[in-house]
């Protein structure tokens, strides 16, 4: 074997001219021969070929003999010209004059160079067909290797240049990836650590060093980042790793969350006259060793801090944690039945700990059957029947449950949800009124609350099952036994039988025309009552004299004439039936040709399906027009005898379906005794079927979750800001998407008998709570969007106005409705008319009670807003007249119309009065009062220094107003949420004249505290995709949706990437994620928007189908997601599929309005 050149790192070797005589350049000589720089040629004059080669011989040999040490056995059937030989002696070598006798050497050595370049060549054209041709060799820009021993002027260089190899490669570019060796930190740890990367023994230090452009088999099966054996060793247990400890942090520092500068440059300093816990350690371990070590840790907090919930939980989530280092299904189940173990351990130590309830019930839902796991809950439900949170999430549990899912059954589990937590309302109750204390007890207020939200949450399942009617019907019957209860002393069951006689009668209920309430039809009823016996005793009187006996009809006889009658009514009967069979002589000739005319075979049996697709789309569209017209329950008609009642009877037999009785809904009632959860009902009605009110409730209550959750369409007020962010992202990058959430969902149309509906029944509503601003808004909204529907031109007023002054005229003192009604005709451009409905209710408002003249603020920052939003002039003077306002709130003084600017004086004396009534709004937040009014007075302050001072003076009072309260009853409340927002809009407005960055980071800030706020949201994606690069707003978004998931977050990160025309794998990857969460998985809107995505905008049918498929197993109570597969997926669905999936409706039990054959009969 001929020695091999060995190249210096920094060199190619020079490709040999075919013109000049080929030299030996390394012939063995006598080993004491030395080189001298004077003995060598001038093209040796390198300063590698004038090195004392016996230091490199020398260096190779003790590397191999270290490598033969430590490194494992390899195969012997290596190439010899990868390995060097062990048991010889390194060969020395010397330059030699060559002579004309050594031809015929020269000659064998022109062969061997023939040959490997022919092998080069080979190399080359397999390099060109893998793909690396045009990335030329990049060792001639190598200064040193990370195993070469060379002692460097500089330990780091800088890659002025770039990496073409990268995007050749994909990835870092094998070569200048550094080579490791294994260090052992025995002076730091005082352990041995088993090295884990072996030098290859089968190659030599040239080879190492060798410029190698591609990567051969070798290399890939022994490269440290890109072999799977040492990817597997990564994954291997016991592989020790090398952690940096952090110093654990004083309680000081800890509590302060913040590390002093003193003790950073002291630890500098001196290093080592610190404490060890002040220094960063190292701590070698293995994934063993670290899970050993973690559940000591566990063990040891678990038994001093038993009553800690988070110590148990994180416990539990540990396991998890392991579990995933499993790749056995038998181990990663020993794991689950230890995490099991864990908290049932917890739940022993801490039995009415929900949270550890409910992580307990999701571990038993990992192992056991779906009935096993029913049976627990219902035991655990027993012990627990008051809580809330237990029963909301194990109805949760019961709809998704595809395999056990039927109407009929979570109907039930809703009765024994409503009665559990009414028995806990009612017990509170009773030991409330025990108290001395007459004020509502907190608790009793939460309670009620929630079992309204239990509540509701049954009427949306009825709703998107497709019943209605039963909707309707529920909401009716709980506001008027809640709301509308005669005042006397009944128990809870003679209530009960008093209401089935009001809803048995045919009174008008609530939201019907002509509805009183139950307590006021009950007087009606008995003032009636009375009057008919008033009436019998008088006409009794007028009679006079004896008039004989009268033998009174005893009940033999009655029977005797009834008999008759029915006998009567039996014989005629009996000849239309004998007439009907003298008719129908041949009744199955004539059955079976039109149903086979309809295209169905009778012989077939139960096999006989109908296939027709276009029959199918009839079906569905049919039945989606009557699903959003049939929503009102129908009242059963008085019986008579006559013809036409016989007629109206099939009718209604017809409609059977629709008439909800009082034993459909008895079991569903319950009586709310505080003003909260009954004001709190009626807002939900409103919010429920479509009308538009004042946000009544923070975004962070478990309400809105539940609301946002059960959306099957998106409201009015999240599209809006959605296509706000559409038009923007759009504008900006000048490319039309064409993308819209309509698009995605369809068109949805408000009802103009629904809003007649919820008008009538919080018309009623205001009897009970009178002056309610709220209320009295959604009256007005109601109105005016039920006008724009019924009339077919555009109205020349207020649609409102007929029923705002029917309304004033009534209660006049009612300075609150005057400037609803105000906000509502500036809102529609009669700025004057508002004007004079704002100055009469601001001069009335100081003759009036203390209790009425609260509400000024209200009242000034209502005015002062619709002025700075008249756009008819340049707007000076509406700011004049909004400083005017503003002024006289501030100072105090008598309000007066509008003449001239105010003077310096005014504004001075309203800067001062500002100062002295925030001062008290202060001490009312810090006790805890925070009301609409102070808000208002708060905003008027802000608004007022804007428009006198600047930007800067307004921000500081809201910041200043922020600090008065503190940060968890910030996050509770919805008039301080108003108040970041209003806050945020002031930034927006003037962040043209300061910065992005203010507006950006106030933004930020307010996301942490409202994470599921549309207008944060808003926010976030308008400011920031100006202020900052795509990729971090990406990033937000994905932090906010990992962290706080709610559908908000994500139609709003969806947004954006459909807005952007991002990648389609990105926005799968979005939907994926949000579907696969536990709580989001049972949205319906996401689904929808999914399968609208697919189909109309990625363009995928077949990925819609499949898609389509998973919804209706995670959401199998959404009627309206059955019919999405008709009315979307037709066109990839067959006749028989979509004759299944009916049948599968119906065994659900969805509502199904539509019979096929109603549609075959109009076919025909």
């Amino acid at each position: 074997m001929e020695p091999k050149s060995i190249n210096p790192p920094g060199e190619s070797p020079a490709p040999p001219s075919s013109d000049e005589p080929k030299f030996s350049l390394f012939p063995v000589t006598n080993p004491s021969l030395q080189i001298t720089t004077s003995s060598v040629p001038q093209w040796l004059s390198n300063s590698s070929f004038t090195t004392d080669l016996s230091t490199i011989n020398d260096d190779v040999a003790s590397l191999l003999n270290r490598e033969t040490v430590q490194s494992p056995s390899q195969d012997d059937n290596d190439s010899d010209e990868n390995q060097a030989p062990e048991n010889s002696l390194p060969p020395t070598y010397a330059i030699l004059e060559s002579s004309e006798s050594d031809g015929d050497g020269m000659e064998r050595e022109e062969k061997k160079r023939s040959k490997r370049k022919k092998k080069k060549r080979k190399r080359d054209r397999s390099d060109e067909r893998s793909g690396f041709h045009g990335y030329g060799s990049r060792k001639s820009r190598v200064r040193a290797w990370a195993d070469s021993e060379a002692n460097t002027a500089k330990d780091y260089y800088f890659d002025s240049n770039g990496d073409r190899d990268n995007l050749a490669f994909g990835c870092t570019y094998r070569m200048d990836i550094a080579r490791h060796k294994p260090y052992y930190p025995l002076n730091i740890s005082g352990r041995h650590v088993k090295g884990l990367y072996w030098w290859n023994q089968s190659g030599s230090l040239g080879e190492r060093d060798g410029d190698i452009d591609a990567l051969d088999d070798k290399m890939k099966s022994s490269g440290r980042y890109w072999s799977g054996k040492y990817m597997a060793l990564e994954q291997h247990k016991s592989f020790k790793r090398i952690h940096l400890v952090a110093p654990k942090l004083s309680l000081h520092t800890a509590h302060d969350e913040f590390i002093p500068l003193s003790d950073v440059g002291t630890s500098h300093g001196a290093v080592d006259s610190e404490p060890d816990s002040k220094i960063s350690s190292t701590l070698e371990e293995s994934w063993e060793d670290e899970m050993l070590n973690k559940t000591r840790e566990f063990n040891k907090l678990t038994r001093e801090q038993p009553h800690d919930e988070k110590v148990w939980i994180a416990f539990a989530e540990f396991q998890d944690k392991v579990a995933r280092m499993q790749r056995q299904k038998g181990a990663r189940l020993q794991l689950l039945e230890k995490k099991i173990s864990i908290l049932e351990k917890a739940v022993e130590l801490n039995p009415e700990n929900e949270d550890l309830l409910l992580f307990l019930l999701k571990a038993y839902q990992a192992r056991d059957s779906s009935d096993v796991l029913i049976g627990r809950w219902e035991k655990i439900l027993l012990q627990h029947s008051g809580s809330y949170k237990l029963w909301s999430e194990f109805l949760h549990v019961v709809q998704r449950d595809f395999s056990k899912f039927k109407v009929s059954v979570v109907r039930k589990m809703y009765v024994h949800a409503i009665e559990a937590l009414s028995a806990s309302c009612s017990k509170h109750s009773r030991q409330a009124h025990q108290a001395p204390d007459s004020s509502p007890d907190p608790a009793i207020v939460q309670l009620e609350l929630c079992l309204v939200d239990i509540f509701l949450s049954l009427c949306r399942f009825e709703w998107q099952a497709g019943y209605r009617e039963v909707t309707t019907a529920l909401f009716q019957a709980e506001i008027e036994f809640s709301l509308f209860c005669p005042p006397l002393l009944l128990t809870e069951q003679s209530k009960q039988r008093l209401f089935e006689h009001f809803w048995n009668s045919h009174g008008a209920r609530v939201g019907e025309e002509g509805a009183l309430g139950w307590s006021t039809w009950l007087e009606k009823e008995e003032e009636t009552r009375q009057q008919v016996i008033k009436e019998d005793l008088s006409h009794e009187n007028e009679g006079g004299g004896w008039t004989g006996w009268s033998e009174p009809l005893s009940k033999d006889k009655e029977g005797v004439t009834n008999f008759e009658v029915e006998s009567d009514n039996d014989l005629v009967m009996e000849d239309n039936q004998d007439e009907d069979e003298y008719k129908d002589v041949e009744p199955e000739d004539d059955t079976e040709n039109l149903l086979k005319s309809l295209g169905i075979d009778i012989s077939a049996g139960d096999d006989g399906e109908v296939n027709d697709i276009l029959t199918w789309i009839k079906w569905s569209e049919e039945e989606f027009s009557r699903d959003c017209d049939q929503w009102m329950p129908v009242r059963r008609k008085s019986d008579t005898t006559s013809s036409t009642s016989e007629a109206l009877k099939t009718e209604e037999d017809e409609q059977l379906s629709r008439i909800i009785l009082y034993e459909d809904l008895n079991e569903y009632l319950f009586t709310l005794n505080t003003k909260e959860s009954r004001i709190y009902l009626v807002s939900q009605f409103i919010d429920f079927y479509g009308g538009k009110m004042s946000q009544w409730f923070c975004t962070n209550s478990s309400t809105w979750t539940e609301n946002t959750l059960s959306l099957e369409d998106l409201p009015d007020f999240m599209l809006e800001k959605l296509k706000c962010i559409h038009n923007v992202l759009t504008k900006a990058q000048n490319i039309p998407t064409g993308f819209t959430f309509d698009s995605l969902l369809g068109s949805f149309t408000m009802n103009g008998a629904m809003m007649k509906f919820v008008q009538n029944a919080v018309l009623l509503c205001l009897t009970v709570f009178p002056r309610n601003h709220i209320l009295e808004e959604a009256v007005l909204i109601c109105e005016e969007v039920y006008v724009t529907k019924m009339s077919s031109s555009k109205c020349a007023v207020t649609p409102c106005r007929a029923l705002a002054k029917s309304l004033l005229k009534s209660d006049r003192q009612d300075v609150l409705l005057c400037g609803v009604y105000a906000r509502r005709e500036a809102n529609y451009g009669n700025i004057d008319l508002a004007r004079k409905v704002f100055d009469m209710a601001l001069l009335s408002v100081e003759g009036l009670p203390e209790e009425i003249q609260s509400n000024a603020p209200l009242l000034y920052f209502w005015y002062a807003e619709a002025e700075l939003a008249n756009k008819t002039d340049d707007g000076r003077e509406s700011s004049y007249r909004a400083t005017h306002l503003l002024s006289c709130l501030g100072s105090g003084t008598k309000y007066s119309p509008f003449k001239s600017q105010a003077s310096s004086l005014q504004l001075l004396r309203a800067r001062q009065g500002f100062k002295e009534k925030l001062r008290t709004v202060g001490s009312s937040w810090v006790r805890g009062i925070i009301n609409d009014q102070t808000v208002a007075l708060v905003c008027s302050a802000a608004l007022f220094e804007e428009l006198t001072t600047g930007c800067d003076a307004g921000i500081e009072v809201l910041d200043l107003a922020f600090t008065m309260v503190l940060p968890e009853r910030r996050s509770r409340s919805y008039q301080l949420e108003y108040l970041f927002n209003y806050y945020i809009r002031m930034l927006q407005r003037h962040q043209k004249k300061s910065s992005l960055i203010n507006v950006w980071e106030s933004i930020s800030q307010g996301l942490q505290m409202y994470p599921f706020s549309p207008e944060l949201l808003k926010g976030v994606v308008e400011v920031g995709h100006f202020h900052t690069t795509s990729n971090k707003l990406r990033r937000i978004l994905d932090e906010c949706c990992y962290k706080k998931p709610s559908v908000v977050v994500w139609l709003f990160a969806l947004s954006y990437e459909m807005s952007r025309g991002g990648s389609h794998h990105r926005i799968r990857g979005l939907f994926e994620r949000a579907v696969g969460n536990d709580m989001l998985c049972s949205s319906v809107v996401l689904w929808r928007c999914y399968i609208g995505y697919e189909l109309n905008i990625a363009h995928d049918p077949s990925a819609a189908r499949r898609i389509f498929f998973r919804a209706i197993h995670a959401c199998p109570w959404s009627k309206r997601l059955w019919l999405d597969g008709f009315l979307k997926l037709n066109s990839i669905l067959t006749g028989k599929e979509l004759s299944d999936l009916q049948e599968v409706m119906r065994d659900k039990e969805l509502n199904l309005r539509t019979d096929i054959y109603e549609i075959l009969l109009q076919e025909s």
